[in-house]
């Protein structure tokens, strides 16, 4: 690659990603896993995506794994029923439904729910890393990403991955991916340098490092926080305007917001 188009590409990400972060909201609800918890619904079932997009919730996460038979499938562990996602094939895995009677959902089940009659819900896409190679965990990453562009969802999803080289691969891919990062370990100005849009971390990381809220701000990089369920926390989390907090409880969040209003 020559040194022109080099700095061309460089420029594109730069405004793309300026643009992206200037046009998220403030203190922004993102339903952890869908909004289950209040209804008693099955975490990342379409119930609960469906919830959260009839509450108009700023955004809804949800966790990507690949099964053997390379099946993209949702689901928060990395065991289902206790069978180990990554090596078993699909078909078994539907066997055992979910508490509310839906089957395991696949990708494109999941993002086709999310794109209907939704017009405000971001979907936060955690693609999960593979406990079996780096490799494995990057093909799934690129599989996610063809998935969700094949489905034409692309401009209303934000990927998130506690592997930082899953988040790089797919900004080589897309370079107008809306990024944020899990893992905790690395300031807004790294993540910045390398065209990541945002840091998604535990709230306890933002206590302990406090001067990454005002760096972020600065070098206009997304803030996210998880998982806030409790009061003391959302009200502190508020209270510095987070563009987004991912969290249990987002109708009791809800309320914390407006009250502060």
């Amino acid at each position: 690659m020559n040194t022109t188009k080099a700095l061309r590409i460089s420029l594109l990400l730069t405004i793309t990603i300026a643009f992206q972060s200037c046009c998220v909201k403030e203190n922004a609800i993102v339903a952890h896993r869908g909004a289950w918890k209040k209804n008693n619904l099955p975490e990342n079932s379409i119930a609960a995506l469906r919830h959260a997009i009839d509450l108009k919730l700023p955004g809804s996460e949800f966790d990507v794994w690949r099964t053997a038979d390379d099946s993209l499938v949702i689901n928060h562990d990395a065991h289902y029923n206790k069978l180990l996602i990554e090596e078993t094939n699909y078909a078994d895995l539907i066997k055992f439904k979910l508490s509310n009677g839906e089957k395991l959902p696949t990708l494109y089940e999941y993002i086709a729910e999310g794109k209907r009659n939704n017009k405000r819900t971001l979907l936060v896409c955690e693609i999960k890393p593979s406990e079996i190679s780096k490799e494995r965990g990057r093909k799934t990453a690129l599989r996610t990403v063809e998935t969700i562009q094949k489905l034409k969802a692309d401009k209303n999803t934000c990927y998130i991955s506690f592997d930082y080289e899953i988040l790089k691969q797919i900004r080589e891919v897309d370079s107008r991916a809306s990024l944020q990062y899990l893992e905790g370990n690395k300031s807004p100005k790294e993540v910045k340098a390398d065209h990541i849009n945002g840091v998604d971390y535990h709230y306890s990381v933002f206590k302990k490092h406090p001067e990454w809220i005002k760096e972020a701000k600065e070098y206009k990089v997304v803030l996210n926080a998880w998982t806030v369920n409790e009061t003391a926390d959302m009200d502190w989390i508020i209270d510095h305007k987070f563009n987004y907090i991912t969290t249990n409880e987002p109708e009791l969040l809800e309320q914390r917001i407006k009250q502060k209003k």
